[in-house]
């Protein structure tokens, strides 16, 4: 998700950054006033942390949140917000760039026999987007959610034991909720398990709100990987068959002087969600 260091290698969180970033910079031009900010949520064996804390790049146990009730969604189906997180001014594109590599910094990895460094966790950046224009007395917030879901792990190739097996463990349970969340929107289901995981429910207002969902999976081309590339193209293909918005489709959240509207346009009142997954 984050690429190389690079303009041409950069991954989708930076290049999505810099698209939001010079769309501001023209709707600056037309009077309207933006504000950004970021946190960033790993979900690692189910529970959050925040890396964006003091120190959460040297201790592991820093940014620890260890509140159970610590996801907040909005009652009218907004924003997420994560109790206890940092959330932190994006100003420009070093700023956006310097977050990111912090956070990355502090991300969980380690080496197992098929990856020297794997990540353990799934890691989650959240922009928060608010905008105001004075002389229509109009505000607009927004959200995107830009995710990097850890691959899953068969373990006996990863032939990791102790707590690289915890992590893998629930690398693949929280895959199989997420999945289990699609199939239920596919089906339409009543129920949607979305508290069956820490990462679903973090994802609950993107994936069921008033927002959209765009899903990149890789896969790796080697004969030896076939089984898990098989794997993550049925995981694939059940995500393409389902409408996540079930509360009646993407749409804008804007505020003015007299009324708040709703206009279906533009993914911003339930959030939108870029979901990458690993091989």
């Amino acid at each position: 998700m984050s690429g190389g260091s690079t303009p041409e290698q950069q991954g989708i969180m930076p290049r999505a950054m810099n698209q939001i970033l010079a769309a501001v910079a023209q709707l600056t031009e037309q009077d309207w006033q933006y504000t950004l900010t970021a946190s960033c949520i790993e979900v690692y064996n189910n529970t959050l942390r925040d890396l964006l804390a003091d120190g959460a790049g040297s201790r592991p146990e820093a940014g620890r949140i260890p509140d159970a009730n610590a996801i907040k969604h909005d009652a009218a189906g907004g924003h997420t917000v994560v109790v206890g997180a940092h959330r932190l001014p994006v100003t420009d594109a070093a700023s956006a760039a310097a977050l990111m590599a912090r956070a990355s910094e502090a991300r969980a990895c380690e080496a197992t026999a098929m990856n020297a460094v794997s990540s353990r966790s799934h890691c989650v950046f959240m922009l928060y987007i608010s905008a105001t224009h004075t002389s229509t007395s109009t505000s607009l917030t927004g959200s995107l959610a830009l995710v990097d879901l850890a691959g899953s792990e068969r373990l006996d190739r990863s032939l990791v034991e102790d707590m690289r097996k915890r992590e893998a463990c629930s690398i693949n349970q929280s895959l199989s909720a997420l999945g289990d969340v699609f199939a239920a929107l596919s089906a339409k289901s009543s129920h949607i398990p979305y508290r069956n995981s820490k990462l679903t429910y973090l994802l609950q207002p993107c994936l069921g709100g008033h927002g959209k969902t765009l899903m990149f999976v890789n896969i790796n081309p080697e004969p030896a990987s076939a089984q898990e590339s098989l794997c993550s193209l049925k995981f694939a293909t059940k995500v393409n068959g389902c409408e996540t918005a079930s509360k009646g489709g993407a749409r804008r959240n804007v505020t003015t002087a007299a009324a708040t509207t709703a206009v279906d346009t533009s993914p911003t009142d339930g959030g939108a969600v870029a979901l990458g997954k690993r091989p």
